[in-house]
């Protein structure tokens, strides 16, 4: 007995060879970004020493001005605005997508009604948008929510309707049989099946809608991000124009892991993960 117990003691795993969970998780989510940021600066510098140009400033050039934005305050202020005017639009995309996602899903005469004015709305690039828009709001708010509501809502609403197509249909079927109210179908199957697909079309959407933004306050705003690059472009101050674009990546960066992210792992910790 005792040499029994000797040898099922030796086929235990050792607790401490394997790796924490949350300690690999951690390291798999901030070393390799980490390194990818840190070889892009070498490689900027280098690439700028090399060329000695205005046209390509270094690090140092880039920094001061990224620090002049920060201190006076008008990063935080352009950036505000800009972020405003995506969450806007973002909000108007996000109920539109939802409307022709479940309409799509739910029946096959509404996917191929939709469908010609999905591929239309993927084909067309922001810039039109942001021109149009421009066009027929003129100077204002309405004219970047729109913009980007027609920028993002195609892509939003394919992300739904690729969610709701995957629901298994043996589920569908048994909550039909078990005759589950509409409420209870919507909160205990249909949103844990296509939350993936809404937080992955919503950080998706949220980097069309940063790009389609920046166009139409180039062209027609007096403010945000956008204006702020435009008067960088127009004084030829590229030092200036990637201070501006590493703030509001920088903010963007900020949104993605540290909320985004952090969403997505919380409303899908019902999913089992592999870890082999």
């Amino acid at each position: 007995m005792s040499v029994l117990t000797h040898s099922e003691t030796k086929l235990q795993p050792r607790a401490a060879a394997v790796p924490r969970p949350w300690l690999r998780d951690t390291l798999i989510a901030t070393l390799p970004p980490l390194l990818f940021c840190v070889l892009l600066a070498i490689g900027w510098e280098a690439m700028a020493r090399y060329r000695s140009s205005p046209l390509l400033p270094g690090l140092t050039d880039i920094w001061l001005e990224l620090k002049d934005i920060a201190v006076s305050g008008d990063a935080v202020t352009q950036i505000g605005i800009t972020l405003q005017r995506i969450f806007l639009g973002f909000i108007v995309a996000y109920a539109i997508a939802i409307a022709i996602g479940l309409a799509s899903a739910r029946s096959r005469i509404a996917k191929t009604f939709f469908e010609p004015a999905l591929v239309l709305g993927l084909t067309v690039p922001g810039l039109v948008w942001a021109l149009l828009c421009v066009i027929w709001f003129g100077l204002s708010l309405q004219a970047s929510v729109f913009a980007i509501a027609l920028g993002i809502a195609p892509a939003l609403a394919l992300s739904i309707t690729q969610g709701l197509s995957a629901v298994d249909a043996q589920l569908i079927e048994a909550a039909h049989v078990f005759r589950l109210s509409r409420r209870a179908m919507l909160r205990h199957l249909w949103l844990p099946a296509i939350m993936p697909y809404l937080l992955s079309g919503a950080r998706l959407g949220f980097s069309l809608a940063w790009k389609v933004v920046v166009l139409v306050e180039i062209f027609g705003l007096s403010s945000g991000v956008g204006y702020r690059l435009n008067s960088a472009f127009s004084s030829q101050n590229v030092a200036a124009m990637l201070a501006w674009t590493l703030a509001f990546t920088m903010m963007m960066a900020f949104i993605e892991y540290g909320i985004m992210q952090s969403i997505e792992r919380r409303v899908t910790r019902w999913k089992r993960v592999a870890r082999v």
